[in-house]
């Protein structure tokens, strides 16, 4: 150990004074541009719970960063769950392989587990490193880039609406804070793998609260409303203004944003996009891996796949909570034997599941199924396959057909997707 790594670190939730530190730390770690504004600095302090706001500090520079923020989960069957969303996670290049994600993590996640928290959540930006932790990826995204020409949509059709009497109308982003909150509500009460919103989320994402450091485009917003008024869905999108050399419109438009409450809802929106004049590409944005898009084309194969990859990624921090919150597709029991090395929630579990309820206790029955934490937090959301797992040797069968059973129980309808990055 060289005389520089030998030096105490000083490790703790950070103070008001110290956060235009914590910034420049935060800025260097996502090589974004090191020094943060007044006006940024002074615009992030109210909204932070600097208890739960980690710093590590060396002889007084911040050098890494930690935060986590209370969130809801929507589970398979539209139950929420309270979660411990970790975000904002860096350690600064000269300070790595000192063990301070590890630091950092562990008192965080005792705090959730003491909180009553059931499960953590995060957003990861590198695979190999989240797992250590207990969390598996539970929710997969993908983006779809779409030849609007090769669509065989009608380019001089009816310009789209929602069907049965509705109709989608462009507006500003006052009105999609007056609209919105409301209509992501009714989304996470029917969508897996979602998570609750703030008023802040709703500000920074209609441009109502801006920081010099983070430029601001107005967007296009288009709402969906069903044939009685009901806001059903809400489009947010950009668009760039590039043409070809022979005075060709070639403009891509880009969306930020596509949730909606109806398949009829959904399916206008995407058409309404499809339809606006000049755009000749569109890239989809964060996507569940099942979206509607590609089906509903004409021709599907206009739709090409351009990232497909894990996305939210969940720690399951109270096993008896979180199976008893979600719903199952078929009736079952099962006995889990589940290992964390973290000490946090671990032993054997005795699973009686219906569709209308499950109940889950400790028990000292034989084990079906045995696994690690974060298996289980990859299997909770009903997105992958036990059998799978088992044939890679991350889920021990114990009795025989128990991970066919389980795949019975475990898996939902639809893809879980998470609308946000946060």
């Amino acid at each position: 150990m060289s005389p520089l790594d030998a030096r105490p670190l000083d490790i703790r939730p950070i103070t008001d004074s110290e956060l235009h530190d914590w910034l420049r730390a935060l800025n260097t770690g996502f090589l974004r541009a090191p020094t943060p504004s007044d006006e940024e600095v002074a615009g992030r302090l109210p909204y932070l719970d600097l208890a739960r706001t980690q710093g590590v500090f060396d002889e007084g520079r911040c050098v890494a960063t930690f935060r986590s923020f209370a969130q809801e989960l929507t589970v398979v069957g539209g139950a929420t769950v309270p979660t411990d969303a970790v975000t904002n996670v860096t350690v600064s290049p000269t300070h790595r392989r000192r063990g301070l994600l590890s630091r950092m993590m562990a008192a965080d996640l005792a705090e959730a587990k003491e909180r009553g928290d059931v499960a953590a959540t995060l957003i990861a930006a590198e695979y190999p490193i989240y797992g250590r932790y207990g969390f598996g990826p539970a929710a997969w995204t993908t983006e779809w880039e779409v030849d609007i020409p090769r669509t065989g949509l009608d380019p001089h059709g009816r310009v789209p609406s929602a069907e049965d009497g509705g109709r989608i109308d462009l507006v500003d982003g006052a009105e999609v804070r007056k609209l919105g909150p409301a209509l992501h509500d009714r989304l996470r009460a029917r969508q897996h793998g979602a998570v609750s919103r703030g008023e802040r989320w709703w500000d920074l994402n209609t441009g109502e609260v801006l920081f010099p450091n983070d430029p601001w485009t107005e967007p296009f917003y288009a709402v969906c409303r069903g044939p009685g008024g009901s806001v059903d869905g809400l489009l947010v999108y950009r668009a760039d203004g590039h043409w070809g050399d022979a005075k060709q419109p070639l403009n891509r438009a880009t969306v930020r944003s596509l949730i909606a409450v109806t398949p009829s809802a959904e399916r206008a929106l995407w058409h309404f996009l499809c339809s606006v004049d000049w755009i000749s590409t569109i890239r989809t944005g964060h996507r569940a891996p099942d979206d509607l898009l590609p089906l509903l084309l004409p021709d599907p194969r206009a739709a090409r796949v351009v990232t497909h990859a894990d996305f939210m990624w969940v720690r399951v921090l109270d096993i008896v909570r979180a199976l008893e919150a979600r719903t199952y597709a078929v009736p079952g029991s099962l006995v889990l034997d589940i290992h964390d090395p973290a000490g946090l929630t671990a032993g054997r579990f005795h699973l009686d599941a219906t569709p209308d309820g499950a109940t889950c206790t400790p028990t000292t029955r034989s084990a079906d199924l045995a696994m690690d934490v974060r298996e289980l937090g990859t299997l909770y959301l009903g997105d992958e396959s036990v059998s799978r797992l088992a044939s890679l040797g991350r889920v021990e069968e114990l009795t025989p057909g128990a991970a066919a059973r389980a795949d019975g129980m475990l898996r939902a309808g639809r893809r879980a997707w998470c609308p946000d990055v946060f």
